[in-house]
């Protein structure tokens, strides 16, 4: 009887000590994302507008890549040239690695920003960024579909006018699912080491 009990006793240790050993080495595990993870929670991407190069494009025309989606307007005064030039150093950061990424900036000033002087403005920050435009029923009902926002300002004496706008970036992974939310909080670090997780070979799913 008592070697039974102390069979028992060795066992449930055993079982124990095991136990103990997978929750410490889980709490180890550092979390694989650095930004947002909105896996889920936000719907693939999907849309139809116009490039600039004046070409009608969709999501699937950038299957395969991953896509920072980011909405904007080639008059803003600071946030989107900050956030552009932001994604210029990150994509040097990667490297070759960049080639599998694009950044889709979407025009919210449709009025303004032809597919002409959104070629002009974009390929001044990086070769990987695509300006897009289109009615400005599709371009609202894009940026619904991700939660985002835009309002235009009353206009200014001179005829000017300033957008007020989101200014998240959404990143998609290679098959359009909406993966990570990026705000202007974070910094390109968190960038550089979540676009490698999506762009290596056995990445998070």
């Amino acid at each position: 009887m008592k070697l039974l009990r102390l069979a028992r006793l060795i066992c449930l240790l055993t079982i124990l000590l095991a136990s103990l050993s997978m929750s410490a080495c889980h709490q180890d595990q550092p979390p694989p994302w650095q930004l947002s993870d909105i896996s889920g929670h936000m719907p693939d991407l999907s849309f139809q507008l116009t490039d600039d190069q004046g070409k009608t494009v969709t999501a699937a025309d950038y299957r395969g890549k991953v896509t920072l989606l980011y909405f904007g307007y080639t008059h803003c005064p600071d946030v989107c040239p900050l956030t552009l030039a932001h994604l210029h150093v990150v994509m040097q950061q990667l490297g070759k690695l960049s080639d599998g990424v694009r950044i889709l900036f979407v025009s919210v000033d449709p009025t303004r920003d032809t597919p002409a002087v959104l070629h002009g403005y974009v390929s001044a920050f990086d070769p990987h960024a695509v300006g897009l435009t289109g009615s400005p029923s599709d371009v609202e009902a894009l940026t619904k579909r991700y939660r985002a926002a835009f309002t235009r300002e009353p206009g200014k004496a001179d005829g000017s006018y300033d957008v007020s706008h989101s200014s998240g970036i959404y990143i998609f992974d290679g098959n359009g699912k909406a993966r990570l939310l990026a705000t202007p909080a974070d910094t390109q670090d968190k960038l550089v080491h979540d676009l490698h997780l999506l762009l290596s070979p056995g990445d998070t799913t």
